[in-house]
């Protein structure tokens, strides 16, 4: 069972579990959403708020669903979930009902956002800015040509964290 927390009380090591755990960025609502497997994005604080951040090219099909929302969500799931992790970065929700597939119960935080009841950690985050990746902007050029051979490049977007949830 999901027991709604304080954010400040978050003790993963964010980089591992953004990193190598993986995480599922969501949206839409509980009767419509999309959801994607993600290993980038970052925890934080900016403009006096507990903020998540999250990274997503514009071809991805939850894009569409962050777009059209005001609230996204990031899930957090143990390791017996990986194949369920790996469907969903493998497969695309235009082509597969990956939700079902899983077998996740999706469930409504604040502002209707979706998540999963069979998560670990769950940030419900508010929408507060958006940036596209400027190539003109790396410093480090090895990261476009390692990167972004397709020249698609990530939206950014940076949420308040409204709500947070932890099992146990």
């Amino acid at each position: 069972m999901l027991t709604k927390i304080d954010p400040k009380t978050i003790q993963d090591n964010v980089f591992s579990t953004i990193g190598s755990d993986w995480l599922l960025i969501t949206a839409g609502t509980k009767e419509r959403c999309n959801t994607m497997t993600a290993s980038w994005g970052g925890l934080g604080v900016l403009w006096g708020r507990n903020v998540a951040t999250v990274y997503i090219r514009p071809q991805r099909y939850t894009y569409e669903f962050v777009e059209q929302s005001d609230c996204f969500t990031i899930s957090v799931f143990d390791e017996s979930w990986r194949d369920a992790l790996n469907l969903c970065g493998t497969k695309s929700g235009r082509d597969v009902d990956k939700i079902k597939e899983c077998g996740f119960t999706v469930v409504e935080g604040e502002g209707g956002a979706p998540y999963f009841e069979q998560a670990r950690l769950v940030l419900v985050c508010r929408k507060l800015y958006w940036q596209d990746m400027d190539p003109d902007h790396f410093l480090d050029l090895e990261i476009d040509s390692r990167f972004y051979a397709q020249k698609d490049y990530h939206r950014v977007y940076v949420g308040e964290i409204v709500e947070a949830y932890k099992r146990g």
